[in-house]
């Protein structure tokens, strides 16, 4: 799906498409978004950009090389973007194409922070001059955004914190479970925030002559800088807790094989003492006795309850 923008009085407006041409406003547009385009879409950016589409495979590479470059199309950046779907956080990449008068972003699936700036270019809070501003902007509200999901994360970290460290009653396999899925968008916010920064380093080498321009890039990077350090501590508070929760599971178990170990203990001279009175012997004096087994019976609970009331006394149960 082809989506075009152009840039009114310093702010981001929105193009209606003509029913079944959106051929019409190819040269009109400062920004092209194309999400999932088909082959009829590609062939129409490919006559913009007299050049090949670049294919979802190669915007995935990881290579600084092929992430960031200059052709004759115009300046190529490739961004890593998070997407929440099935309530998991992937990463998505999204190829930036930089022309003198156009900027053409490429992705495979609909993302948030796309359908953000749509929604605030319809009420006209994007403010942009040209399509470099386009981008820089774009990565602005990406870093935003992730830092809204930062603090989104700190939070249900606090959940769990509770969870493990006060709540008694909690089920501790479900907090393993929560801790790892929280690791998980950690570790990919933190990577987005990682090739942001190559992306900023790479324009700032690339937009010498805007001056403003490369002040925003710079304190976007000091953002992430900061982001940064706080995707850190995250990792060393769900480590902390992940290792707390393994401790108390270990604990748990523990007692379990501490109850199972006195259990046999208490019950091992019993067994002895029935084991004796249990071998066919002929001369065993204590056959005949009248009061064998009520004496036996006796010596076996007796033999049973001196290691419990031992156990007891020494505060192992």
């Amino acid at each position: 799906m082809l989506r075009f923008f152009r840039i009114v009085d310093g702010f981001i407006k929105e193009l209606t498409i003509p029913e079944g041409n959106p051929t019409a406003l190819l040269r009109q547009a400062d920004w092209i978004d194309a999400c999932e385009p088909d082959d009829d879409e590609r062939k129409i950016l490919q006559r913009l950009l007299e050049t090949d589409i670049p294919e979802f495979d190669d915007v995935e590479e990881i290579e600084a090389s092929a992430r960031c470059f200059v052709d004759q199309a115009g300046v190529h950046v490739h961004s890593l973007f998070l997407n929440l779907a099935e309530g998991r956080h992937n990463t998505v990449s999204v190829a930036c194409i930089l022309q003198k008068d156009c900027l053409i972003t490429i992705r495979e699936s609909e993302l948030a922070d796309f359908r953000l700036l749509r929604m605030r270019a319809r009420r006209g809070q994007v403010e942009a001059r040209d399509p470099a501003e386009m981008l820089v902007t774009l990565l602005e509200q990406k870093v935003e955004n992730h830092a809204d999901g930062l603090e989104d994360l700190h939070r249900q970290l606090e959940d769990v914190s509770y969870l493990v460290l006060e709540d008694e009653e909690a089920e501790l396999d479900e907090a393993i479970n929560r801790l790892a899925r929280l690791e998980d968008s950690n570790g990919k916010t933190r990577l987005c925030l990682m090739d942001t920064q190559r992306n900023i380093s790479f324009l700032l080498r690339h937009l010498r002559n805007e001056s403003e321009h490369r002040e925003t890039l710079r304190e976007i990077n000091r953002d992430i800088e900061t982001l940064m350090s706080h995707t850190t501590f995250l990792f060393d508070k769900i480590n902390f807790l992940m290792d707390s929760t393994q401790g108390f599971i270990n604990i748990e178990q523990n007692q379990i094989i501490k109850i199972f170990s006195i259990a046999a203990v208490v019950f091992l001279p019993p067994t002895l003492i029935a084991s004796i009175y249990g071998m066919n012997f002929e001369h065993m004096p204590e056959l005949e006795w009248i009061a064998g087994y009520p004496a036996a019976v006796g010596l076996m609970v007796l033999a049973a309850f001196a290691p419990y009331w031992y156990f007891k006394r020494k505060g192992w149960l």
